[in-house]
This record gives structure tokens, C-alpha cells and sequence, in this order.
């Protein structure tokens, strides 16, 4: 089970709404805040849904109420059995669970077909014969009604030819039903919108059942009210949806009113959020998979060593309005280290090693030190860390001719700390035929065992991380950046595919890692000093490759 959810939700303007309805009672009098988190099976879930899922599920934890998860699976164009277990596994990964509240739109397709025809008795709605091109020609503008040729034809001919097209009598595009509302409203979604379109497409739950499928606009609500739903949480962008979403509710014989609330959705800089252009770069080969750790989709985030708590106080720290507005990405970064600053034991790792030899520490002799797991928390524990003459440290911890400044080894340089260990001083290096260094020279001081700085010595050289050549394992790392170079790849006339950072990965295969991580597995994640924090890779790492990937760097430059 993910760790223990937090049990407060910062109060926002969607919780001032309910606390109104519940005070003024109404239709609400009594009842059990009830809310609902209804994704389209098309895709995975990305970091903007974890939003949602927060205020859906928070809400309801809040009050004490519901929260169902139901499957949009209304359009079958996109819709696939992996996306529903995937958005399942997501959702209980944040560490929210629905019950027995468990959902498919398509579940109410006999229904919502019964409410249409009812509605086409009543005179509420006709089919038309417009194709895409009239209807578009035919929307009028904000001076210009709408038409359609249609509008009147006869309630016995609209319910006869709505069960011809139930029945598969004709191809897609040749009829719509549409509602009868307002040809010349100024909100362009009550212009007589549609309601049912055909398809002759195979869903993944109906098979070849239906062959016309209801628009959100119409099945959404009707959902809603059929599952008891009081407030309906939804995107800005619905906003001018909701008079068509109120006229549904108001115009079928449903067993309860719900209320639709708009917050804004979320944005983050340097990434694309839309299901769409992230399953084009999963389609053409742009990333390895939905759950690549450079996606913002949350199983690529998981991968990449992002933690449910990270995510959660991402969210609640963004808070909940009406207002739009992009979050910088180093936020999110921020959020990640908090938690794992708190939670993640510490190692060792070499990314780039460059063999270390201590010329004056015996050849036949190794010896253990015990280093702190977790410092400042003594419950973490300490693990065994073996030494010996032969180390190895990263490459960029040695220059032959140190730069102004560099307190790091060089020939004849400042004393170092090798960390947990001993004090070094660089002594020279062996360099190959091309000139470039192979190995680098080193004499300790034996007196300083533990090489600790609350000994009291003063050491003008830098503190350097390591590992035993003897013991250490090599294990392949994965360094992230962003995917986009751009901050606001879908802004303006961009294509988002040009603004990709053909830099956001790259691959050491060569790393080596303490003894101590050999049998390391996913989700398991560690701050290797100095360099940052790393998971264990859940697909590709196995006994004998070890592969971590870096979840972010230790440098947090986001102000809070």
C-alpha cells in the first residue's frame, strides 16, 4: 500500500460551494457529498489528471462522502482494455480507492438511448441529415444563427429514423440526433448541439452491440444523476458547457439534479499535456512507452522515481481555483525532493569512475565502515561500506592542471575527505598513449580514520564520494532532463514535435555502485551523494544489471 494519505484538504471555493449547499439544504438536504472521477479510457493518466483525482477524491474524504471511478468509454475510436487496469493501477498507486463505485459510461448506453427518444417525444430533439461540412457552413456566427434544414421534420420520422440508425441502416456521417434548443443562443454548445453520432466502430466492452454513441455533453450528465452524484468537479473548459450539461438534467426524467463546478486545470512548463500529442510520441517512437521517465504521464513518473506523497502535496500546494496558470516544473522537482530528502537512504554511487590508488595503504588489506544510512535519524540504521587500496571516484573530481578555485584532487593538491573514510592527498596520475588519464595516485593519512569533519581537523579540500574497486558493482544509470527545451511547447503556431531536447536522456553504462545496492529493487530510491536521487529502474533492472534512474538532482533552486 502507498504510504498513509494526508487527511486534510486546504479549504477552496469548490468546498465554499458545498458548505452553501449543504447549509441552505434544498435538494442537498441530507445528503451525502457524493463526487466522481470519470476519465477516458484513451491513454494513460498524466500529471494534470493527479489534479483531479485530488480534488475528486479529496472532496469527498473531506465530507465524509463518495468518490466513483467511472470509464468515459463513449467513444470507442481510442478506447482499450490496457488504459482502463493502467488508469486503475494510477489511481491506487496516489493511494485513493473507489469501493465497489466502479463505473463504465457504456454501462448506461440502454438508458441514455431510452432518455433520447424520450426526448425526440417530447419535440426536444430531431435527427438531422447535415454532413460535418453543412454543419460547420450552417453554425452561424455570433451575429448569425444557426440552421438546419431539419429542425422541423416530424416526431414520428425523427423516432423512426433514430431506431434505423441504432439498428446500422446507415453509414457514419449520414444522420445525427441533435437537441432542439436555441439556433441563435450566443453560447455556441446550445445551438442545437448533437447528441448522437454514428459509428460503426467495435467497443471494447458493447462489441458490436451499438453502432451510434452518445457526446459527453449529453451522456455525462445523465451519468451522473443515474449514480447519485451531487457535485460534478470538472475542468475550466466545461464551463460553457454547463447550460447544456443543466438542460439535460432538466429535460430527462433523472432520479437526482447534480451540480457541475469548474476549477482550473493544470499546467506545467517545458511539457505537453494532451493525451493526444502524448500518445503521437508513444505511436512514433519518440519515447520508449507511456511510462517513459521523461513522460508527465504518472506511470513514467513513478518510474522516474516520483513518490505518491510528492505528487499528493504537489497538488494541495497548488491549490484549487478558477484562475488558469502554468506551475513551473521545478516545483514539482521541489515537492519530489522533500520527501525523499526525508525518506531515501543514502549511497554511494560513481557515475563516470576513474580508478583511485592509495600507494601507501597495504595491498592484502580491506576494512568496513559504518555510515549512516539516513543522518539525523538514528532509527535508519548505519550499513557496512568496505575499503581497500583500490577505489574508484568520478572522473570530474581530478584535474592535473586544477582551474582557480578547484579544492578537489590534484597532483600535490589540498588534502581531501574521502567521505565516511580517510584523508587523501593526491600524489599524481598515470595517463595512456592519447594523454588521457587512467588512473589517479593517492596517499592517506592513517590517523584519520572515519575521515569525518567533526574530528576537528581543518581540510581545505572538498569532501569526495567513492566506492570499493573491490566490492562495488556496475550497474547502468539513466540521467532525465526535460523532453522539451521550449518552456511552452504548445504555445503559439509551434510544433510541439520541434521543440523536443535531444538531450533529455543519457545513458552510463559503466556506473558503479556500493556493495550494499546489489540486490536493490524497485521502487526502492536513494540519494547517491552528492549526485542526487535515484530509483531502481521497475522494468528493465534485473540481478546482474542493476539499472537506476535519476530521479532528480540534489541542486533545488525553486523558491518557495
Amino acid at each position: 500500500m502507498p504510504d498513509e494519505l494526508d487527511t486534510t484538504m486546504t479549504q477552496n471555493f469548490i468546498h465554499d460551494l458545498i458548505d452553501r449547499d449543504l447549509a441552505e439544504g434544498g435538494q442537498y438536504q441530507g445528503m451525502k457529498v457524493h463526487t466522481r472521477f470519470p476519465p477516458e479510457p484513451n491513454g494513460y493518466l498524466h500529471i494534470g489528471h493527479a489534479k483531479a483525482i485530488f480534488v475528486d477524491f479529496g472532496t469527498a474524504r473531506k465530507y465524509g462522502g463518495l468518490c466513483n471511478l467511472r470509464m468515459d468509454d463513449t467513444n470507442p475510436t481510442k478506447e482499450d482494455v490496457e488504459y482502463v487496469e493502467a488508469i486503475r493501477e494510477d489511481i491506487h498507486w496516489l493511494g485513493y480507492d473507489w469501493g465497489d463505485r466502479f463505473f463504465f459510461a457504456s454501462d448506461y448506453f440502454d438508458q441514455m438511448y431510452d432518455y433520447a427518444v424520450a426526448l425526440i417525444k417530447k419535440g426536444l430533439a430531431y435527427v438531422c441529415e447535415l454532413t460535418p461540412e453543412a454543419f460547420r457552413a450552417y453554425r452561424g456566427d455570433v451575429n448569425t444563427p444557426a440552421r438546419s434544414p431539419w429542425r422541423d421534420r416530424p416526431i414520428e420520422e425523427s423516432l423512426d429514423l433514430f431506431a434505423r440508425m441504432k439498428a446500422g441502416e446507415f453509414p457514419n456521417g449520414a444522420y445525427t440526433l441533435r437537441a432542439r434548443i436555441d439556433l441563435a443562443s450566443g453560447n455556441f454548445n446550445m445551438r442545437d448541439p448533437v447528441l448522437y453520432r454514428i459509428n460503426h466502430m467495435s467497443h471494447h466492452r458493447q462489441g458490436d452491440k451499438w453502432c451510434i454513441y452518445p457526446m459527453y455533453d449529453y451522456a455525462h450528465p445523465i451519468e451522473d444523476a443515474l449514480e447519485g452524484i451531487t457535485h460534478s468537479l470538472c475542468s475550466l473548459e466545461f464551463e460553457d458547457h454547463r447550460p447544456l450539461y443543466d438542460w439535460v438534467i432538466a429535460n430527462c426524467d433523472l432520479p437526482s439534479k447534480p451540480r457541475q463546478i469548474e476549477f482550473a486545470r493544470l499546467g506545467i512548463n517545458y511539457t505537453v499535456m494532451s493525451k493526444r500529442k502524448l500518445r503521437q510520441l508513444v505511436e512514433e517512437g519518440r519515447v520508449a512507452g507511456w511510462d517513459d521517465p521523461r513522460m508527465p504521464t504518472l506511470c513514467g513518473l513513478r518510474r522516474r522515481g516520483y513518490t505518491p506523497a510528492a505528487i499528493r502535496h504537489f497538488s494541495e500546494r497548488n491549490g484549487v481555483s478558477k484562475a488558469a496558470s502554468t506551475v513551473e516544473y521545478g516545483f514539482l522537482e521541489h515537492c519530489l525532493r522533500e520527501d525523499l530528502n526525508q525518506n531515501a537512504p543514502r549511497a554511494m554511487a560513481v557515475l563516470r569512475p576513474i580508478p583511485l590508488t592509495i600507494t601507501n595503504y597495504p595491498e592484502d588489506r580491506t576494512e568496513t565502515f559504518e555510515i549512516e544510512n539516513l543522518p539525523g535519524d538514528p532509527g535508519k540504521g548505519t550499513r557496512p561500506v568496505t575499503f581497500s587500496r583500490h577505489l574508484y571516484v568520478e572522473a570530474e573530481d581530478f584535474l592535473e592542471e586544477p582551474v582557480p578555485k578547484y579544492k578537489r584532487l590534484y597532483p600535490n593538491g589540498p588534502e581531501c575527505r574521502l567521505k565516511g573514510a580517510y584523508l587523501i592527498t593526491c600524489t599524481g596520475c598515470r595517463k595512456d598513449e592519447s594523454g588521457q588519464v587512467t588512473e589517479i595516485f593517492a596517499e592517506y593519512d592513517p590517523n584519520s580514520r572515519g575521515g569525518d569533519p567533526a574530528d576537528g581537523r581543518k581540510v581545505k579540500g572538498a569532501t569526495i564520494h567513492w566506492v570499493d574497486a573491490q566490492t562495488a558493482v556496475t550497474a547502468e544509470v539513466r540521467l532525465y532532463d526535460n523532453l522539451f527545451t521550449d518552456a511552452d511547447p504548445d504555445g503559439g503556431e509551434k510544433n510541439f514535435l520541434d521543440c523536443m531536447n535531444p538531450c533529455s536522456l543519457e545513458i552510463l553504462t559503466d556506473a558503479r555502485v556500493e556493495a550494499s545496492l546489489a540486490q536493490a529493487q524497485a521502487p526502492a530510491s536513494y540519494q547517491f551523494l552528492r549526485l542526487g536521487y535515484f530509483c531502481v529502474d521497475n522494468q528493465d533492472s534485473r540481478p546482474g544489471h542493476l539499472v537506476f534512474n535519476r530521479s532528480v538532482s540534489l541542486k533545488d533552486s525553486f523558491k518557495v
